[in-house]
């Protein structure tokens, strides 16, 4: 089925969904890079055009993936609420953006309308909303996960302490782990991305994270972001760990690519439940980013935003604690400068939110992008604003070990001061008998990291 427009005199003309999506998108570089993007500014607004005159029921009906063909199709279809679903297929796509904008539209119609949704839907809406539109609908859902503790709850701003090493030395990480709990960082997870990925280097190092936690009875979470299958031989052989993690894709071919399968999924699952250290039941944490399918080559011609929310859908089926975009991480092919990577995140954030997914945001950008670190402070104070569950934080906002920038420890503490955001509250409460902060301020001791050692920790 093709789709024509009328716009200042000239007639456009798409060919199938997938092309009206992938046009109706904002400038990105990888739909660029994949020959799929809008031509002009008109075309693009001639695809938004025809987009928001779309309904639900042909979104569904035409998914970039076939059904047939892919497991991520299947298991967002599949999981849909039927009389939900039933209730709204009807609606034309700028219909639903109007609703979602409604003052009168709150948290739980939302919450309950998100299960009648397929992925292209939430892309789609995504791609009718300025950036202030984004933060605005995202900013009326919370999407609270409990693992040890409860993650995205109104009112706070949580952050992954990430204290990589590029040896993974465990004395090293110690010392970043000790300063970065210092700042107040690590409510929702003590969470590092290894140099190598072997069961014994992971499993030194969340024994090392356990001990600490312990001994500090720091109420968070532990995790090393290996691979899946590592992670799950090191649990088995009495590693400590309250979650496990993997990188997911918007597709079933994306996922093999990244060594995965979902059985791998419900194999970590029954496995914390047995002999996890964490007490769930959210127990799994994903990460995402757009153009991960693009580089995999296994887009299937849709659009990367398209792409990036099947993710979620994908995320949803297995009710995870934390899922975050990498908005930046993969480089300038994919988000070309800080005006695609700011754009990404509040969609990315926004598109994890409708899912129905506990969504934070790495923000970050690699060093041979158009962005500084300003952009990625912007972005991490709009995301504030939206209400995201979390940010990353690293020593002096650099990654020495994966070569890239994000938040700085102390950036996670100036956006809840600016917008009257506080860490989980038992963390909240951790910090202030530990002397780091006092009524949601950090004391004159934080960014100290000898107070662990005076305490006993390792130095």
């Amino acid at each position: 089925m093709s789709y024509k427009t009328l716009l200042s005199g000239q007639v456009f003309t798409f060919d199938s969904v997938k092309e009206v999506l992938a046009k109706a998108n904002e400038e990105k570089s990888g739909d660029i890079l994949a020959g799929i993007a809008a031509r002009s500014g008109l075309e693009r607004i001639a695809a938004k055009e025809v987009l928001s005159q779309m309904t639900l029921e042909e979104l569904r009906q035409n998914p970039v993936v076939p059904y047939e063909e892919d497991e991520v199709t299947r298991l967002n279809q599949d999981g849909l609420s039927e009389t939900i679903y039933g209730g709204i297929k009807s609606w034309t796509v700028g219909e639903l953006r109007e609703w979602l904008m409604d003052y009168g539209t709150g948290e739980e119609d939302i919450r309950r309308v998100s299960r009648g949704l397929t992925a292209e839907m939430v892309a789609a809406v995504a791609k009718l909303m300025t950036n202030m539109d984004l933060v605005y609908a995202a900013s009326k859902i919370r999407v609270p996960a409990h693992c040890n503790t409860t993650i995205g709850l109104r009112g706070t701003l949580s952050t992954r302490l990430q204290p990589n090493h590029t040896t993974d030395n465990v004395e090293g990480i110690t010392a970043s782990l000790f300063e970065g709990l210092s700042y107040g960082c690590g409510d929702a997870l003590i969470g590092l991305n290894p140099s190598g990925d072997t069961v014994s280097s992971l499993s030194e190092i969340l024994k090392r994270f356990d001990e600490v936690k312990n001994q500090f009875e720091i109420p968070t979470q532990i995790c090393v972001l290996g691979h899946i299958t590592t992670q799950i031989e090191a649990v088995k052989r009495g590693a400590p760990a309250d979650m496990i993690f993997q990188s997911i894709a918007g597709s079933q071919k994306g996922n093999e690519a990244f060594g995965f399968t979902t059985d791998h999924i419900r194999e970590a699952q029954e496995l914390l439940r047995r002999q996890g250290t964490g007490t769930g039941p959210n127990v799994m944490y994903f990460e995402t980013g757009q153009g991960s399918e693009l580089s995999s080559d296994a887009h299937y011609g849709a659009d990367q935003v398209t792409m990036e929310a099947r993710c979620y859908a994908y995320a949803r089926v297995f009710k995870p604690f934390m899922v975050n975009t990498v908005v930046g991480f993969i480089g300038p092919e994919y988000l070309y400068d800080s005006r695609q990577v700011i754009r990404a995140g509040l969609e990315d954030h926004f598109m994890g939110k409708l899912s129905g997914i506990p969504m934070g945001c790495d923000c970050c950008y690699t060093n041979h992008m158009l962005a500084e670190q300003n952009d990625i402070e912007n972005l991490a104070m709009l995301l504030g604003a939206a209400g995201a569950n979390y940010i990353l934080g690293v020593p002096t906002s650099d990654d020495v070990m994966l070569n890239y920038q994000t938040n700085a420890y102390h950036d996670a503490a100036t956006v809840r001061e600016i917008l009257g955001l506080r860490p989980i509250r038992e963390f909240d409460l951790w910090l202030e008998k530990m002397g780091i902060s006092e009524n949601g301020r950090l004391t004159s001791r934080a960014g100290d990291p000898t107070i662990f050692l005076q305490k006993g920790g390792r130095g």
